[in-house]
């Protein structure tokens, strides 16, 4: 064999490991999942919490069928762009940056919003599963018109080269928002840990007014 035909075999063999890469970091991640899942439900039992029963279809294909597989494919591709932490999940923070990137930036609030709207196993983070969930409920016509996820799903469908022109006039308007949006977003993060502080506080109270009481009678 000449050299050219093995250096063609092996960009060959580099695009085919480049291509699996991501795939076999999906994998992983989500049999990570399943194995602390497992644990968490083992020292649950064993402390005699009862666990609800979740039932996890690996394969995505088979579950949402009204999708073809370049359209999972591409929203895998979408989802692995803003998964920055390669998990295999997208947290409050990821889904943050998200929603500002594709121009539709959210509050706190409407981002544990959009969350919990479509995570199923209630950990607080959106899975590729889920993820997917957000596009079959878009197209079922199950989304607000103006909630965060039909933003997400509209926005991740729309082809760049197709709007950017008309899109650009709406940049500094598009800016001003996402700065107001953004303030927003830090005043409710401030409320709730003032909140919790607060419960806090008023736990530590309970348990020395219950002490108190306690000591009368030794």
């Amino acid at each position: 064999m000449s050299v050219s035909s093995n250096a063609s075999s092996a960009s060959r063999n580099g695009s085919v490991d480049d291509s699996t890469t991501t795939t076999a970091t999906t994998d992983s991640s989500e049999l990570a999942h399943i194995l602390n899942r497992r644990q968490e439900i083992m020292e649950s039992q064993e402390a005699g919490i009862e666990v609800p029963r979740t039932f996890k279809v690996v394969n995505v294909y088979t579950e949402f069928h009204e999708f073809s597989r370049k359209q999972i494919k591409d929203y895998q591709k979408t989802f692995n762009t803003y998964d920055t932490a390669r998990d295999g999940f997208l947290d409050l923070n990821e889904l943050k940056y998200m929603m500002e990137k594709l121009g539709a930036p959210q509050t706190h609030l409407g981002l544990k919003k959009m969350i919990a709207e479509v995570d199923e196993d209630h950990d607080g983070k959106i899975s590729f599963r889920e993820f997917l969930l957000i596009y079959r409920k878009a197209q079922a016509g199950e989304l607000d018109s103006e909630s965060g996820l039909n933003q997400l799903a509209r926005l991740t469908e729309i082809d760049v080269e197709q709007v950017g022109v008309s899109g650009a006039k709406n940049f500094f308007e598009a800016k001003i928002e996402q700065q107001l949006r953004t303030n927003k977003f830090h005043d409710e993060i401030r409320q709730e840990q003032e909140e919790r502080r607060r419960e806090e506080e008023e736990r530590a109270q309970r348990r020395q007014q219950f002490q108190q009481r306690a000591a009368i009678f030794q």
